[in-house]
């Protein structure tokens, strides 16, 4: 090992999330390695190895480091004016250096309110530089510890955002907890982790975390639970041990209330118990008599616009304590809902709505014209003790609750949901089972179908009115396995455009959005339309087209870069997982409406709330020019481009296409091969989730 010290001049590459970067250092050196939280103008000793790049030249790889921090004024002054502390600018390093001079460094390490000297540093302002400076600190010693075991500074600064000053106390007792806390952090780092601290093999925390981390996994597949023979297989590819002997350690446990084993299948504890509680809740209900009275029923009087179908959906919700409402586009199931509102309203009822994502929400408020809200919301939930307010011992108070897009419901959520519903409310289940299910695990609007015992309205019947748009015909044809009716004519809502070569798939969808659909339907390409894709990645991935869309789109000048993300003010931003803080949830979409440099804030407009992110917490937003098909579930856009080719053959399923052709409203647009569009009807075999919802002995 060689060891260097340098002064970090800028970045040819970095990213952010990983802290991978390719750097420029005094002297003309160049150097490859993680270098997370780093600023230009630290001077950095660095340990590694010097080797020959075929076409950078010499370059040092970069195995560890150490800030080596400045002494003079001016290197003073560029560190602390370098973005390294909120509040504090190129301007306010200055005015602090003036003051200090070469003290300055130790004036902020033992007295840092010395700070209200310096002119335009007040108390509001210098809590903001203490605590952003301690932060500092602290992720450097913590840093240096973790090192020490051979963990890269990327995952270093990632432990210390989950868990702040306890980073080396939990690292050093069971660094398998990593796999289940740190986002972006499997086993086999954690495994690498528990090694350096210490841990054998055979050491029943890593059986254990492993066993715990392998079923977390395919929970995030959809699963509730694993058959042991496969739960044994998985675990040998990640523990490198057979458990096959090791009954007595699940049993253990199982006492631990960690695992239920039931018929040779392995649940998560909390898994196991959510599905039975749905059940007995669901079982309970089924059983309740209605209050209304057939005198009551009688008395309401609806207008004639009710298919036969819709009415007895209507007079099922009066006579019944449950009922799901499930049909395809243009079915009439939001004309039948209005008219079960109508009648509760008539006979004087408190009704709730509610829908799992706020965009669910806001689309149902529009469509009924009352107000929705989100599940969370609805609930109650509490973030800082990370419960709901709403449970079995405090039940929502009404008459009527109508929960909307259903198919998106994971297991944990209904069990929550439902838990909360009183014996005197009448539950209202709608949604469409053959779209996608829940991103989270489970197959709930599938499985309560499918239990036989909840009275459900299917709605087949297409009005009309649906009949004369090809985005419902279509949607309809490709359900049933049929090849879409292509007329890409003037009266038409449904277009397909041929083309095989991916990246000129990508051109195609970016000019339809910059200049051809406003031109010509005057749709606007951030609020109207919505480009959807199977995957991130590829030509016609998110990831990429998101870049293209942002150039064509939006004109302002960059002002923020996280890894090979740039961020602009007027961006259109996805959040990528719940946020229970923040109130902002998977797949909320905003408009990005200020960038705050100094302060490290970003600010985004959620359809009129404002939400405020530390630049550390911007892993979890993404450009959304386009999104996956999986983030679309829940809602509806004037106009949504959906390039379709084989390179995606891995998602080409039907209800894939099926889920993303029903996100239309006004106009349907497929960009790519007719031989993958085939590939997507024919391929009904979407992959089986295992669950256990009214299946158990």
């Amino acid at each position: 090992m060689q060891t260097v010290e340098a002064i970090l001049e800028g970045y040819l590459f970095k990213n952010d999330l990983t802290g991978y970067c390719v750097a420029s250092l005094s002297g003309g050196l160049k150097a490859v390695g993680i270098l997370p939280n780093v600023k230009v103008g630290e001077k950095l000793k660095l340990t590694g190895e010097y080797e020959k790049h075929s076409k950078y030249g010499d370059q040092f790889k970069i195995e560890s480091f150490t800030i080596i921090y400045p002494t003079t004024i001016a290197g003073i002054t560029k560190y602390l004016g370098s973005g390294l502390i909120k509040g504090v600018g190129q301007t306010t390093a200055e005015k602090i250096v003036n003051v200090f001079k070469e003290d300055t460094l130790d004036v902020l390490d033992t007295n840092i309110n010395r700070l209200l000297d310096v002119e335009g540093i007040g108390v509001k302002k210098l809590d903001l530089i203490k605590k952003s400076w301690e932060e500092q600190k602290a992720i450097q010693e913590i840093m240096m510890f973790l090192q020490s075991f051979d963990i890269s500074p990327s995952y270093a600064l990632k432990i210390y955002r989950t868990y702040g000053a306890n980073s080396v106390k939990i690292v050093q007792d069971n660094p398998y907890q990593l796999t289940y806390d740190v986002w972006g952090i499997g086993f086999k780092i954690a495994d690498t982790i528990g090694k350096s601290v210490g841990f054998s093999e055979d050491h029943p925390k890593r059986i254990k975390s492993g066993i715990i981390y392998v079923l977390n996994e395919a929970s995030g597949e959809g699963h509730v639970y694993l058959p042991m023979q496969e739960l044994l297989v998985r675990c040998y590819e990640i523990l490198g041990t057979d458990l096959t002997e090791s009954l007595i350690l699940f049993r253990e446990m199982e006492q631990q209330n960690l695992l239920n084993i039931r018929d040779e299948n392995v649940y998560l504890s909390h898994y196991y118990e959510a599905e039975r509680n749905i059940e007995d809740k669901i079982k309970t209900l089924c059983k309740s008599s209605s209050k209304f009275t057939e005198k009551e029923i009688k008395s309401i009087r609806l207008n004639s616009v009710y298919s036969e179908e819709q009415l007895k959906a209507i007079r099922n919700s009066l006579t019944n304590k449950i009922l799901i409402l499930t049909g395809g586009p243009g079915t009439g199931k939001t004309t039948a809902l209005k008219g079960i509102i109508e009648s509760y309203r008539l006979l004087k009822k408190n009704i709730m709505l509610a829908a799992p994502t706020g965009r669910a929400a806001k689309r149902m408020s529009e469509v009924i014209g009352m107000e929705a809200k989100t599940i969370h919301r609805l609930l109650e939930y509490n973030p800082q003790d990370r419960l709901f307010m709403r449970d079995e011992e405090n039940p929502l108070e009404t008459d009527l609750l109508v929960i909307d897009e259903v198919s998106m419901i994971d297991t944990i959520l209904m069990n929550n949901l439902i838990s909360a519903v009183s014996l005197n409310t009448t539950l209202v289940l709608v949604g469409d089972v053959d779209q996608l299910p829940s991103v989270g695990c489970g197959n709930i609007l599938h499985d309560l179908i499918q239990s036989g015992i909840i009275p459900t309205a299917m709605l087949t019947k297409i009005f009309r009115q649906a009949k004369e748009s090809q985005i419902v015909v279509n949607a309809h044809k490709i359900n049933r396995g049929e090849f879409p009716t292509i007329l890409n004519n003037k009266s038409s809502d449904f277009f397909f455009i041929q083309e095989s070569d991916n990246s000129k798939m990508a051109d195609v969808i970016t000019e339809l959005c910059r200049q051809r659909l406003p031109e010509k339907y005057g749709f606007d390409p951030m609020k109207d339309i919505q480009v959807l894709t199977p995957m991130y990645k590829g030509d016609t991935g998110a990831n990429n087209l998101n870049s293209k869309l942002q150039d064509v789109l939006n004109y302002k000048k960059v002002t923020l870069t996280r890894g090979e993300k740039s961020f602009k003010i007027g961006d259109k931003v996805m959040q990528l997982r719940n946020n229970y803080d923040k109130d902002v949830y998977n797949g909320d979409i905003g408009l990005i409406q200020s960038i705050d440099l100094d302060d490290q804030k970003l600010e985004i407009n959620f359809s009129g709330k404002i939400v405020s992110y530390e630049f550390l917490e911007l892993d979890d937003i993404t450009l959304a020019y386009a999104i996956t098909v999986h983030k679309s579930q829940g809602s509806e856009y004037p106009c949504v481009i959906m390039p379709i080719t084989t390179s995606h053959y891995i998602m080409l399923q039907r209800n894939l296409l099926y889920t993303a052709v029903t996100r239309a409203s006004k106009m349907m647009i497929l960009v790519g091969s007719k031989q993958a569009l085939a590939m997507a009807i024919g391929n009904k075999k979407s992959k089986k989730r295992n669950t256990s919802l009214f299946r158990t002995n």
